[in-house]
This record gives structure tokens, sequence and C-alpha cells, in this order.
């Protein structure tokens, strides 16, 4: 199995690149994980919800764009399922053991996500009722994946 993070936004930051970069060695022994960065859609000043759909609505056919008919789906929500890191590690060991052949894992622009993503998800997940810039969201996101391999591995690292 593969795991996919699909991301809408450029990474600035040189620490979380490096954070990022760092999980991503970590994982790399265990599961391949690839991050597929899209391009954000510019946000008119001032625009209207017609507009913010217009832009969610690009992101989401782009972010479809990389979804395989067969992929597990798994997007990032605020209003989606709270998950501890073990409840995140069986959702990892479940979609392995049932053939699962990718994982994706979406975080959405600054508006979210299209309904047409969200339709297309199998599984919302919330990281807590507070918002985390989208940039420091993925560098959580890659620990809390190398957390749920260590989980299923049976290793100290989560204790």
């Amino acid at each position: 199995m593969k795991i996919k993070l699909i991301v809408v936004g450029k990474l600035k930051e040189k620490y979380l690149k490096e954070g990022i970069s760092e999980y991503q060695k970590r994982l790399s022994t265990m599961i391949p994980v690839e991050i597929i960065e899209l391009p954000d859609e510019k946000i008119p000043d001032r625009a209207s919800a017609k507009e913010m759909e217009l832009v969610k609505a690009r992101e989401g056919d782009k972010i479809l764009a990389r979804i395989g008919g067969d992929d597990k789906v798994v997007i990032l929500a605020i209003n989606g399922k709270l998950m501890s890191s073990e409840d995140l590690a069986d959702l990892v060991k479940n979609s392995e053991i049932y053939g699962t052949n990718n994982l994706v894992l979406i975080i959405g622009g600054s508006l979210g996500l299209s309904d047409e993503v969200n339709k297309r998800s199998d599984v919302q997940i919330s990281f807590g009722r507070m918002t985390l810039p989208h940039q420091l969201m993925r560098l959580v996101l890659m620990e809390q994946i190398y957390r749920a391999q260590m989980i299923n591995r049976g290793s100290a690292y989560h204790k």
C-alpha cells in the first residue's frame, strides 16, 4: 500500500519543510508516502459566496484528478470524526489488510473542500475543533502517519 497526501497550497516555511522531510525520511523504510502539492486558486478580494464556491470547485477538480477509482480517500475536515492516534493507526492497518492500493489523505485549501471532494471521501476526520494553518497541519499529519506506523509496529515511540 502507498499513502498519498494531496494538499492544496505551497509550503513556504523552511522549518515546516524540514519537519515534513524528516518524517518522510523516517517513513521511507516502512511505507511509501507521496506528497502531491497542488497550487491554490487565487481568491478575489471581497469574494462573493459564489466566487468562493468556484475557487473550491476548481481546487476540487485538481484534487479529484489525482484520485484513482479504487483509492481509499480520507479528508481532513473540521466537522469530521475525532480520532485518536490509535484510531488512525487502525485505519492505516485496516486499509493495508483489506488490500487498499492507495490511502489518500487530503488537506484542502483555505476555503475548504468542494462538495464533490466531500462526496468522494470514504472517511472524514478531524484533528480537533481548532483551526490550524494548512501548512502546519501538513506537518502534524505527517507526524501522525509516522506515529500510526510506530503504533502498528508495537514501538515505544507512542508511549
